[in-house]
């Protein structure tokens, strides 16, 4: 007797409708998205994640715009992965800090630090009004095997690295930190103490969801090298997308 066939892998995609782009204020975009309603979706998360998508609380999306292709899916293979100078002066200044891994949980005091981070780095665009259950839609992925990276110094809560934890990698989700720490360069020290609890943990990749060339917010993914880049079809060295001198 034959085994039975194993069950589909197929799901249903949807594409949204049109919005104002979130990087290029000028710009408009749509997401192609994994049907949010499916109970498969947090077991199809890590091949999704492989072929380019992205989780944003509930929702794995992929940009879909169809006259702009400036965001390219990127990652960090883990056992290639040697910090430059500037990083290693980053994990010799914050080698203080205290690293906890800790369940999605929201407590106040993380709440507070997130407002704090939002008002200070999106003062005026919606975000920084967010409120407790915003934040649990958007970060605790409760479907999704999703940690909170405490980082703390002298007990004093100073980052939180929202990280999803896959068979193969972590996803770097979103990152928060004390506005008036900023000097410290929290999210590149929590980028390279991901890097480090994912090569413990024997994980192959770190992905850092999408760069975008010359954007202020999006264009430090590069100096973690080596560093690849998804072109729609396979994961390319990050050199691949440089784009050509004029």
């Amino acid at each position: 007797m034959q085994p039975p066939p194993p069950p589909s892998q197929a799901i249903d995609l949807y594409l949204s409708r049109e919005h104002d782009c979130g990087y290029w204020p000028q710009r408009s975009a749509r997401n192609l998205l994994l049907a949010p309603g499916d109970t498969r979706l947090a077991a199809l998360y890590p091949r999704a994640l492989e072929i380019g998508f992205r989780r944003s609380g509930e929702l794995i999306y992929r940009p879909a715009c169809p006259h702009c292709h400036a965001c390219i899916p990127v990652r960090i293979p883990v056992a290639d992965f040697h910090p430059n100078r500037s990083q290693r002066r980053n994990l010799a200044q914050n080698a203080a800090l205290i690293m906890r891994i800790l369940p999605a949980e929201r407590s106040e005091e993380q709440f507070a630090l997130y407002r704090r981070y939002l008002q200070s780095r999106h003062a005026g665009g919606g975000m920084d009004a967010h409120t407790p259950e915003d934040f649990d839609q958007f970060l605790t992925g409760q479907r999704f095997n999703t940690r909170f990276a405490e980082f703390r110094r002298d007990g004093q809560l100073l980052a939180v690295a929202v990280t999803d934890v896959l068979p193969d990698a972590l996803s770097s989700v979103y990152t928060f930190y004390a506005p008036e720490a900023a000097a410290r360069g929290l999210g590149t020290h929590a980028i390279l103490r991901q890097i480090q609890w994912a090569r413990e943990a024997g994980l192959a990749y770190v992905y850092l969801g999408f760069w975008l060339h010359n954007h202020p917010k999006m264009d430090y993914k590069r100096r973690f090298t080596p560093l690849q880049g998804f072109d729609g079809q396979q994961w390319l060295p990050f050199e691949h997308f440089f784009p050509e001198p004029s």
